[in-house]
């Protein structure tokens, strides 16, 4: 996919996207390129599809935040094995008014994470080389990216959340979630799933879920200006 593409379904979804936003999406593919000859956070047969299977599949969690309304001025979010910056880098960019913690224990990765925001000036992200099970803080919302199981995940951050997490996940999740809520006993209606193809309808995403697990309630109006 090309810039001109994701730009024209970005601005669909989000209309009131401003525009040194949209630049800061336009220049991360030259950052991911350059970053990436010298460490490979990213499959480099898969750098042509940086706008579709890793920026926008990304912005799933923000479109489904925006059409839930489960966005508020000053949320902070915790982004576990980040690798590279996914999701955390393109939400940070669409939702200045947010606080990013992105985390990821393989040290050379959050290299890339850090200077990728850095280079795009990004004051709201913060890159820790850490296991998530090892901060100190808590947040209200964490996401991830499919780095394991929703079994094998939720240990890590269960004590780390007072909202939700947003996992994006593909494949047979209904198998998952199902062990999920029955090891640890989550009540009836804690978890949600949203078809990311409700949005995006290339083929890549079919099957492909932004996943919801909540611990507490966060309600409130979509704010202006986030």
């Amino acid at each position: 996919m090309k810039y001109e593409d994701f730009s024209g379904i970005v601005r669909a979804e989000f209309p009131d996207v401003t525009a040194d936003r949209m630049e800061r999406f336009k220049e991360m593919e030259g950052l991911y390129r350059e970053w990436n000859s010298r460490i490979n956070v990213i499959s480099r047969k898969d750098m042509d599809g940086i706008y579709d299977h890793h920026v926008l599949h990304s912005l799933a969690i923000a479109a489904y935040w925006q059409r839930e309304g489960l966005l508020r001025p000053g949320l902070s979010v915790l982004d576990v094995g980040t690798g590279g910056g996914f999701p955390g880098i393109p939400l940070a960019v669409m939702f200045p008014g947010l606080e990013f913690t992105l985390c990821d224990s393989i040290g050379k990765k959050t290299l890339v994470a850090r200077e990728v925001a850095a280079a795009l000036g990004l004051e709201n992200v913060k890159v820790v080389n850490a296991r998530a099970e090892s901060l100190p803080d808590t947040y209200d919302y964490v996401v991830s990216r499919a780095v394991t199981t929703l079994e094998n995940f939720y240990p890590w951050v269960k004590d780390k959340f007072r909202g939700s997490i947003f996992y994006l996940k593909g494949g047979d999740v209904n198998t998952e979630i199902a062990q999920l809520m029955g090891r640890f006993r989550l009540k009836k209606g804690s978890v949600r799933t949203w078809r990311i193809d409700n949005w995006l309808t290339d083929e890549y995403f079919q099957e492909k879920f932004v996943i919801q697990i909540e611990k507490d309630y966060l309600c409130g109006p979509i704010a202006e200006n986030i």
